[in-house]
């Protein structure tokens, strides 16, 4: 039995209410732009992403980069542990085990999720215990067993930007999770052979708008020849360029995407959750100091612009089903303000 297995077990037995059998976690209102604006509280917004996370991985039973991908990078960087991040952490670790299990119902659902994974377990990995666990390294090196002979992979194709919605965001998740993972993993054969076929990639392939630009910046922080000084120095120069008068940033600045209905997304749109926290934190990964003005004006903007429940709200680009991206927002706030020493 594994340490979290043994822990879930533990907490079933000492926490009432907590485990497979337990009642769903709290339910929430919907994500909305109406919800009032509540103090300021990162253990709150970690309970909020804890709570949807959870119970979407019961309900659905799989990965998705806007809700529990997304708690596992942002969860341990509030608490390093919580039955929330147990829960979620053990079923992606049951995931990876299985991949080669008989049953259609273990495989992996695409070959981006191979990818999802491993990323997801070794962000959680540096942000929790800073060891690379076994499950982590043999996810990473199942990845590179996947990876196309032009160093890119096969990625969610769900016309859901920005994040499952082009192989280019696949490809560089890639290369933050190597380059990212503890105990020097990046320095593996598998892994420099990989990355090497990764820059040839991007060497061929442009990033197709600035938050792809961006989620390179983040990568090249671990991996070295991911970008040139000049391209980091671009990339971070229109970010900046792109902060709003309040001191937050729109999501839908940072790429041309279209709604389901043919619509554009508005040019007027106001800041989010998404944007600011986002661009915050890949800033900070760049070494863009917590003290300079783009910085304190993004944080001061996180700080008076989380909801009641804890959430900092997104708009969907796409569609205005659920705005399941506010959860995502509700990750990378939480990370742009640990990465700025906020509590």
């Amino acid at each position: 039995m594994s340490r979290r297995t043994t822990l879930l077990f533990a907490l079933s037995v000492l926490v009432p209410g907590f485990g497979a059998d337990a009642d769903a976690p709290a339910k929430l209102g919907p994500n909305s732009d109406t919800e009032a604006m509540g103090e300021f509280s990162t253990e709150r917004g970690a309970r909020f992403l804890g709570e949807v996370s959870v119970k979407w991985t019961r309900e659905r039973k799989c990965g998705t980069c806007h809700t529990n991908y997304a708690h596992m990078m942002a969860g341990p960087l509030v608490k390093k542990e919580s039955p929330e991040l147990l829960e979620v952490r053990n079923f992606f670790e049951g995931r990876a085990e299985g991949w080669d299990k008989p049953e259609k119902s273990a495989k992996p659902i695409a070959e981006g999720e191979i990818v999802a994974t491993a990323a997801a377990l070794a962000l959680n990995d540096a942000a929790s215990t800073g060891k690379l666990h076994p499950i982590t390294r043999a996810a990473l090196d199942r990845m590179w067993t996947i990876q196309r002979p032009d160093g890119g992979w096969n990625w969610f194709d769900c016309d859901l930007p920005p994040s499952e919605d082009d192989d280019y965001y696949g490809t560089v998740l890639a290369a933050i999770a190597a380059g990212h993972a503890p105990d020097a993993y990046k320095e593996t054969d598998a892994a420099r052979r990989g990355l090497d076929k990764l820059r040839g990639y991007l060497r061929a392939t442009p990033a197709p708008h600035l938050h792809h630009r961006a989620l390179l910046l983040w990568a090249s922080a671990g991996v070295d020849d991911l970008m040139d000084k000049a391209d980091r120095e671009r990339t971070i120069a229109d970010l900046l360029a792109k902060q709003r008068p309040d001191g937050g940033w729109r999501l839908t600045s940072l790429g041309k995407w279209e709604r389901r209905d043919g619509t554009a997304n508005p040019e007027d749109a106001p800041s989010d959750g998404y944007g600011t926290g986002y661009v915050v934190y890949v800033l900070r990964q760049a070494g863009v100091a917590p003290d300079a003005e783009p910085i304190r004006r993004g944080v001061a903007w996180l700080k008076t612009h989380q909801r009641a429940s804890g959430r900092w709200f997104t708009r969907s680009p796409s569609l205005d089903h659920a705005h399941y991206l506010t959860h995502a927002g509700t990750g990378f706030a939480l990370m742009a303000l640990s990465a700025c020493g906020e509590k």
